[in-house]
């Protein structure tokens, strides 16, 4: 395996706050890029101020100490060098422009319009530095549809049609367990970086990549033609099952819950053999998959009878073990973030606090789950304390005297 990771040789200037940018760029620093994360000198990203905390009592919920720090940015920030900057000063202007000629790549998920407010849109940057891959992450887009709404991911959801679709028939529209726009968008983000450093590759040319939240999770909901199901009578949520496809769906055990699909012929087949009831499988209302779709109640209630007399164990082993029938329990978060095996793939990894490296694991935390066959990929770096790269990077990267940083200090600049 080569040593050099896929972006190695590529520098990102990070201006994320959240989560939706900082997922980006902790994508990017995972993948080799060296990511300078720039924040206010007075902290920055809001994403500070979220509980729960560490410090070198545990977790906690409650803010004790000026040394707490939220799990977080020991989760986003990692692989990242962290400087502060005031970008409302001349001088931290100045200084900013500076660190965006020497870069690649700029991301950024301000709200609409800071950028510009501040002199460092993708206009100004380019003159500055025309080959950069200026990325903008935004809730709607800019210009907005709604420029005076906050771009939170609930709001995303609500807007996107996927909060209608999800849930059960009878209940409410439904938020997803995971804040998913805030998480897809920066996927996209991290897709067209890529595609923007390619495209440069070949004719040496930068550009502004924009990626909006509400498309991102509108392209997911068109992929499921609900326009079409509705007109044809399937419920606009169907919580747990999807009739269409039935017998496809979540049903309960003895004791939990598993998942099961079995709309293809021969599972179907071996789902009766396994339940002792083979006659469900020529039964016209259930023999094939159209009729069964319209009596999806009738067929499910059979398959529910069934699982509830069996534990989960008891389920798996006679569907998917004996007979091929796709079919797994329903696990919880802890069972997940325990399992070994997403452990030994890097999916799930520790999370350490830069200042607290004696206490070793804090919590657990997103892997980078993506294989390479020649380059080693992966988060190795803690998150830094605020303004922990200043000098690294200030008198490394800009050449800054230790006067003129001490300068910088004194007038709040950094």
């Amino acid at each position: 395996m080569s040593a050099s990771k896929p972006l190695e040789g590529i520098r990102v200037l990070d201006l994320t706050v959240a989560l939706a940018g900082p997922y980006g760029s902790l994508l990017l620093g995972g993948l080799g890029a060296e990511v300078i994360r720039v924040e206010s000198p007075s902290g920055g990203d809001i994403a500070r101020n979220n509980p729960p905390y560490v410090d070198d009592g545990g977790i906690h919920f409650g803010i004790r100490q000026p040394e707490d720090v939220s799990l977080s940015i020991l989760n986003r920030a990692r692989n990242k060098k962290s400087i502060t900057l005031d970008l409302k000063s001349p001088r931290g202007k100045a200084l900013f422009m500076q660190l965006a000629c020497g870069c690649d790549v700029l991301i950024e998920n301000a709200s609409e319009g800071a950028m510009a407010r501040l002199g460092v849109d993708y206009e100004s940057v380019r003159q500055a530095n025309p080959k950069i891959i200026y990325a903008s992450v935004k809730a709607f887009g800019e210009p907005s549809p709604y420029p005076k709404l906050k771009g939170m991911d609930i709001i995303v959801q609500a807007l996107s049609g996927i909060m209608d679709v999800t849930g059960f028939a009878d209940g409410p529209p439904t938020r997803l367990g995971l804040p998913l726009a805030d998480l897809i968008a920066p996927l996209f983000a991290v897709n067209g970086i890529l595609s923007a450093l390619i495209h440069r590759g070949r004719t040496g040319v930068g550009q502004r990549v924009q990626v909006s939240m509400l498309d991102c999770l509108a392209s997911l909901v068109a992929e499921e033609h609900f326009d079409v199901y509705l007109k044809e009578g399937y419920p606009r949520r169907s919580g747990n099952f999807l009739e269409r496809l039935t017998p496809f769906g979540v049903y309960k055990t003895r004791d939990g819950y598993v998942a099961l699909v079995a709309f293809q012929p021969d599972w179907f087949k071996n789902l009766t053999q396994a339940m002792g009831q083979p006659d469900l499988a020529q039964d016209p209302r259930f023999a094939a998959l159209g009729p069964r779709t319209k009596n999806s109640v009738e067929i499910n209630a059979a398959i529910q009878a069934w699982m509830h007399r069996h534990t989960s164990a008891e389920v798996i082993h006679e569907l998917q073990e004996l007979r091929g029938v796709p079919c797994a329990q329903v696990r919880t978060p802890e069972q997940v973030l325990a399992d070994a095996y997403l452990h030994q793939r890097g999916a799930v990894v520790p999370l350490e606090h830069p200042g607290l490296a004696a206490s070793g694991t804090v919590a657990m935390g997103m892997g980078l789950p993506i294989q390479f066959s020649e380059s080693p990929v992966h988060f190795d770096q803690p998150a830094q304390a605020l303004g922990a790269a200043n000098e690294e990077v200030y008198r490394g990267l800009l050449k800054l005297s230790e006067a003129e940083l001490a300068q910088l200090r004194e007038q709040g600049v950094i």
